[in-house]
């Protein structure tokens, strides 16, 4: 029996990297995976990649920022498979560079709007719909600097922490309905939401990490997989790093 069997899964920021992986490997192993994003050419095209290898999926286009479109999105999957088990909330941008005197506000505003303030509007509305669905599991991406920092990435050090306690503050509230909520902290993955540095940056980002390479974005959603699974039946509110063993150092 495949891992995700009769489940259904929604995937936030499903279009490219860590997201496009997690829905195809979702659905790989019998989820039917509603696939979201703002980016809706290419979040049809991983839904019609899924239903070539075979699975089942749609699309539903948000704005993880907006609570209304959050709601929108758990109820799209509701009412198009009749409940909702498992939700992986992964969208998130890097965010302004500099140091903290001089990103302006807005930036500030907007990075933790869509990295920490839509993680809570997404449970604030999917937790009841896995209620009502006999219970499931929620996975929120975190990142190796919900642990750690990197100068003149105050915005993005920020919502990653506090991704990580809302995560924990949550997985006590709801570990006795049935309801398991963890967070996986991924080091540099070599995704689309790295595009911006030129190969000499991208090499420094390589010796960062004791492993001597970037990340797999199917090495993060084998890692989320096994969170959404009940192969981790006894783990909730637990923070998982997967960095080449970046936070050993």
């Amino acid at each position: 029996m495949k891992l995700l069997e009769k489940k259904v899964a929604l995937v936030t920021g499903a279009a490219s990297g860590i997201g496009k992986e997690t829905a195809l490997l979702f659905a790989k192993e019998g989820a039917k995976v509603l696939v979201s994003d703002i980016d809706a050419d290419d979040g049809r095209k991983v839904v019609e990649q899924i239903k070539n290898n075979g699975g089942e999926a749609s699309f539903f286009k948000a704005d993880v920022s907006k609570p209304e479109e959050q709601e929108a999105l758990v109820e799209a999957a509701r009412k198009k498979y009749g409940a909702l088990h498992i939700a992986f909330n992964n969208a998130g941008i890097v965010g302004p560079v500099g140091p903290v005197a001089d990103i302006p506000i807005e930036e500030w505003d907007q990075v933790i709007s869509i990295n920490l303030s839509a993680i809570f509007y997404g449970m604030h509305y999917q937790i009841p719909a896995i209620i009502e669905s006999g219970g499931g599991n929620i996975v929120n991406t975190a990142s190796i600097m919900g642990q750690v920092a990197a100068a003149n990435q105050s915005g993005y050090n920020s919502a990653k922490h506090g991704v990580v306690g809302l995560t924990k503050s949550a997985a006590l509230e709801y570990s006795d309905k049935k309801v398991r909520i963890n967070a996986v902290g991924p080091g540099y993955i070599d995704t689309p939401l790295l595009d911006f540095l030129d190969e000499e940056q991208k090499q420094h980002l390589v010796g960062l990490h004791p492993i001597g390479r970037l990340g797999k974005a199917e090495e993060i959603a084998e890692l989320v997989l096994w969170l959404a699974s009940e192969k981790s039946s006894f783990v909730t509110g637990g923070y998982y790093p997967a960095d080449g063993g970046y936070l050993a150092q």
